[in-house]
């Protein structure tokens, strides 16, 4: 007999079984748009040293990892998304990840939740997100959750007086604020105005501050500052906080496979943090961390390799966002950071009212609207609904991503009459 209902499947899996259906049926691809990971591979470079390092025949490159940091992967890696250089912060911290996921699993368990109790514990997160510590924190480990919502009037951009209000709301005060800056689903980065009053909010009550920083180094270098960059130029304002960011080579140079990354902060949280994950995991692939850490070491090489990533989506994004607003779909956001787009679920589609039908049918506007997509042009997205507000509705959104070759002819061929047919329609 199954212990976990089947109802708790992941977004991402529907989308699969959305996927395969349209497939068998139409006996053609679909136009994936759906996926939020890296249709590219890593640069040659990063392949020819992986190689290499995969050949030697060291001890430390073929045995467990641990919280080792081979060729100061950790400070390397660090730098090159954050610009900040980590022996100029004597108190901060660094450790290498097997991965963000994982990493994000864990971190309530370093800020101690199972020694306070999870009745007595809280975590704020976005809504709408790519949930996984909602989904842990609330759902597998049972602590409080708090929802900071983020809403398309404001560009989908942290609010911190929408925070303030979440926390006047609830009857405890949380222990950890987890957010996705650049955000996922929503593509908008976090500037060091937006920083500022959530690491005072942080530090004045004790709550530990943590940042995903998958999507760090694909922006203009104008609209997003990373925490640690934030922390660097003004933490000394907040005496007592206690943050971390998190860093991967699964966005930042097209490597997802080799779940590989970096958990940077305060000294004391990150050292929390590493006890937690020496019960948890023996660390990343030692052969790739190595393989990294000499590339890092280049900074020439990053610069380099980083700019051809972002400018490989710039150029995909400059192509999709100005058609799917050419149809009359309206951005919940502008995508300045990131590899996402996101946009408003129309009420109308395909000549169908989308309200009326999603009533009926019982099923989430978003979702409804996806899946007529799938089903009649097989352009595939992913479904978001935002945070119910106090009417009990939520905005309704649809992500569409770039992680695909949007420029190809094949793609184009087939793109543009397909949004054609959509016809979106909002009723105010």
């Amino acid at each position: 007999m199954r212990q976990i209902p089947a109802d708790g499947i992941n977004l991402f899996q529907l989308i699969y079984v959305l996927i395969r259906e349209y497939e068998e049926k139409m006996g053609v691809k679909v136009l994936n748009l759906s996926l939020g990971n890296p249709d590219a591979i890593p640069a040659p470079e990063v392949l020819e040293r992986k190689a290499r390092f995969a050949g030697k025949p060291d001890y430390d490159l073929h045995t467990y990892a641990e919280d080792k940091n081979l060729g100061q992967f950790a400070e390397n890696m660090v730098e090159a998304c954050s610009g900040v250089r980590l022996g100029d912060h004597p108190d901060w911290r660094a450790t290498p990840i097997a991965g963000i996921k994982t990493a994000t699993a864990i971190l309530p368990l370093a800020c101690g939740l199972h020694l306070k109790g999870r009745e007595n514990f809280s975590v704020v997160t976005h809504l709408p997100a790519y949930d996984v510590m909602g989904t842990w924190a609330g759902n597998y480990l049972g602590a409080n959750r708090i929802v900071w919502p983020l809403r398309s009037a404001d560009g989908m951009k942290m609010r911190t007086e929408l925070l303030l209000e979440a926390l006047k709301k609830s009857p405890k005060k949380p222990d950890l604020v987890f957010v996705i800056r650049p955000g996922n689903p929503a593509s908008a980065g976090a500037t060091l105005e937006e920083w500022k009053p959530l690491m005072k909010v942080c530090a004045e009550n004790g709550i530990r501050l943590v940042n995903d920083g998958a999507y760090a180094t694909l922006t203009d270098g104008v609209s997003h500052i990373s925490l640690a960059a934030a922390a660097a130029k003004v933490g000394a304002d907040y005496p007592g906080l206690e943050w971390a960011e998190m860093y991967s080579v699964s966005k930042s140079f097209s490597d997802p496979g080799q779940r590989l990354g970096v958990l940077v902060g305060t000294k004391d949280f990150v050292e929390d943090f590493i006890l937690i994950k020496g019960n948890t995991d023996s660390g990343p692939v030692p052969t790739g961390m190595a393989a990294y850490a000499d590339v890092l070491r280049d900074r020439d090489l990053t610069k380099r390799l980083l700019d051809d990533t972002y400018r490989m989506y710039r150029a995909r994004l400059d192509f999709l966002v100005p058609k799917l607003k050419t149809i009359g779909l309206r951005p919940a956001c502008e995508t300045t950071s990131g590899f996402f787009t996101l946009w408003l679920t129309p009420d109308e589609a395909f000549g169908v009212d989308l309200v009326k039908e999603s009533n009926a049918r019982g099923i989430p506007k978003a979702e409804l609207f996806n899946r007529l997509v799938i089903e009649k042009t097989g352009i595939v997205g992913v479904h978001f609904s935002g945070p119910k507000d106090e009417s009990g509705f939520g905005e309704s959104f649809i992500r569409y991503a770039v992680c695909t070759d949007v420029l190809a002819d094949e793609f184009r061929k087939r793109f543009e009459p397909a949004i054609a047919s959509i016809q979106p329609k909002y009723c105010d």
